[in-house]
């Protein structure tokens, strides 16, 4: 057995989630606010798109860089969004931005060579990084500086094997967004920089800036599940440096051959015709952030930073447990409240446990009333 997979970590809140549905099961009603993914079905314009595909009979092979009128379409949005020309030929469509994330680290690294990330940051960057035979390296994110990125901490850990810097904007778990000046300064670097941008278009406060209006020795890794609530579509794109476009094609074309093709169809009508119901989206995911920081406020919950954007709260729960993984499991078992341990996230998540609103209003305000019953019961 490949010993690098000892090395690995389960994704504790796929671990959270399927505990939970073990519950339901039994006859339990369980509130789901451990999981990312939009509680919203996808707006009717790519429902009907995806239709109208399947009736179309586009259920075959695509090019294996993906449509190329998705890579247009994926190529005008980041001209309107971020003022960037992207040429169409540095795009590459995957199923979901997993794979764009694997076969961006597959393509820099050798094993041995080294990669920056945060922590607390997500699980999977370690994981995969792992996989493809590097070493993470990680950098810690304070709470008491709003969880961003320290220039001074990531310069201290380069060295002759670094090959890229993970960012993360808006970023899981926090909420948080990297301010321009952190990617001026990470520029300067004259490092690779992949920049996860999944949740972009669901910001409340501020702005997210793509690392493309900073440098073009980038991999932006972006998607569907989030912002057009198309998870189950498994729909994503790799923006890429040109010259490295034909060695993640080869890849591609081995690993996956191409992206799903109805769901292609289903992303050119995202891009196209679903502004409207992502502001939609949005002002709900707003109305219910404001909420649930307030309720958690006033259960004990510290808050360092109050989230920006994507549908994550990032609590500071010491005043209640010094284990979060335990605290997580007894709060869905006795309260049937699902929430991830910050402990998911890196040892520099300990202590804390992450909220997703990313269910109904009437939902997270049942569950913050049993989760005040059930801490009510610890004190």
């Amino acid at each position: 057995m490949n010993k690098t997979i000892d090395r690995m970590t389960s994704f504790i809140v796929m671990d959270v989630l399927e505990r939970a549905n073990e519950l339901q099961r039994q006859g339990i009603d369980i509130i789901h606010l451990e999981v990312g993914e939009p509680d919203f079905d996808m707006p009717e314009c790519i429902t009907n798109s995806a239709q109208k595909a399947l009736q179309d009979g586009a259920t075959h092979y695509t090019h294996s860089l993906g449509d190329p009128v998705l890579r247009l379409a994926i190529s005008d949005f980041y001209l309107t969004e971020y003022g960037v020309t992207v040429d169409p030929e540095c795009i590459l469509v995957t199923s979901g931005s997993s794979p764009a994330i694997l076969m961006t680290l597959m393509l820099l690294c050798q094993p041995g060579d080294e990669v920056i990330m945060s922590n607390p940051g997500y699980p999977c960057y370690r994981n995969f990084t792992l996989a493809c035979q590097a070493e993470p390296v990680c950098v810690p994110l304070h709470a008491e500086c709003d969880f961003q990125y320290d220039i001074d901490d990531i310069k201290k850990k380069i060295t002759p094997k670094t090959k890229a810097i993970f960012v993360n904007s808006p970023m899981n778990p926090t909420g948080t967004l990297v301010n321009d000046q952190v990617y001026k300064e990470l520029v300067k670097l004259g490092i690779p920089i992949i920049s996860d941008e999944i949740y972009h278009g669901l910001v409340y406060e501020g702005r997210a800036s793509s690392i493309l209006e900073f440098t073009d020795n980038a991999f932006v890794i972006n998607g569907f599940s989030k912002r057009f609530a198309m998870t189950g579509l498994r729909l994503g794109y790799l923006i890429a440096p040109k010259k490295h476009m034909r060695s993640l094609q080869i890849l591609q074309q081995n690993l996956f051959i191409c992206a799903p093709s109805i769901s292609q169809k289903a992303g050119i009508a995202a891009l196209k015709d679903a502004k409207n119901d992502v502001a939609s989206m949005r002002t709900v995911y707003n109305e219910r952030r404001l909420y649930i920081i307030e309720r958690l406020k006033n259960m004990g919950f510290v808050i360092h930073t109050e989230p920006q954007g994507a549908f994550y709260v990032f609590c500071d729960a010491r005043k209640f447990t010094s284990d979060s993984y335990h605290f997580a499991f007894d709060v869905l078992e006795k309260a049937h409240v699902g929430i991830t341990p910050g402990v998911d996230f890196g040892t520099g998540g300990e202590g804390f446990v992450r909220f997703s609103y990313a269910n109904s209003i009437e939902n997270i305000r049942t569950a913050m009333d049993r989760l005040e019953v059930y801490l009510k019961g610890l004190s």
